[in-house]
């Protein structure tokens, strides 16, 4: 399995969890810093409904980590909200696996 190059990793990102809705909104999980690639670009994506928003930042994570759609994320300052979380693995092929996250 191929990751990621740690010099790739520039920023640090605070991760909350979402873990699903209570009786006054969401809920999150504890939070925890990891390394990442923070991309600012604008893109359209599709989020878990299916409908077409737009992403203000990408994350590029190592292999393993959790970041659920709904989670609370926090880089250079910045709080926003995962659109979608994807597991990107070559099943053995020598590309750089990885966790990719979609943010508002």
């Amino acid at each position: 399995m191929t990751v990621l190059p740690a010099w790739l990793l520039r920023h640090r990102v605070i991760i909350e969890p979402y873990l699903g809705d209570g009786a006054y909104g969401p809920v999150f999980g504890p939070a925890a810093v990891h390394p990442c690639l923070a991309d600012d670009e604008r893109k359209m994506v599709r989020d878990a409904e299916g409908s077409e928003v737009v992403s203000e930042l990408t994350l590029y994570l190592m292999p393993g980590v959790v970041c659920p759609a709904g989670s609370r994320v926090t880089v250079n300052g910045r709080s926003t909200t995962v659109i979608g979380s994807y597991v990107r693995d070559g099943g053995g092929l020598p590309t750089p696996d990885h966790v990719e996250a979609v943010c508002q």
